[in-house]
């Protein structure tokens, strides 16, 4: 049973987690190149952010929202 932890181990110490290990090798060299991965997401979230916000002023400006106080039954 001891082995199967091993094993386990042994996969995400040298394997699953190589790139980060060699991210954070990077990260003394150059600072920038070792978060690329995070500026990326950033955009990502940025672009479908202002989408969204986009898509959400379009809808309001239609009215197609009911924003009376009984439009939910919880309210």
């Amino acid at each position: 049973m001891k082995d199967f932890f091993y094993a386990i181990q042994d996969l995400f110490v040298d394997y699953l987690f190589a790139p980060y290990d060699a991210l954070r090798a990077l990260e003394l060299d150059n600072w920038w190149a070792a978060n690329i991965m995070s500026w990326i997401l950033f955009v990502i979230f940025l672009v479908a952010f202002v989408y969204w916000m986009k898509q959400l002023r379009a809808a309001d400006k239609n009215n197609e929202e009911d924003k009376s106080v009984t439009a939910h039954s919880y309210l």
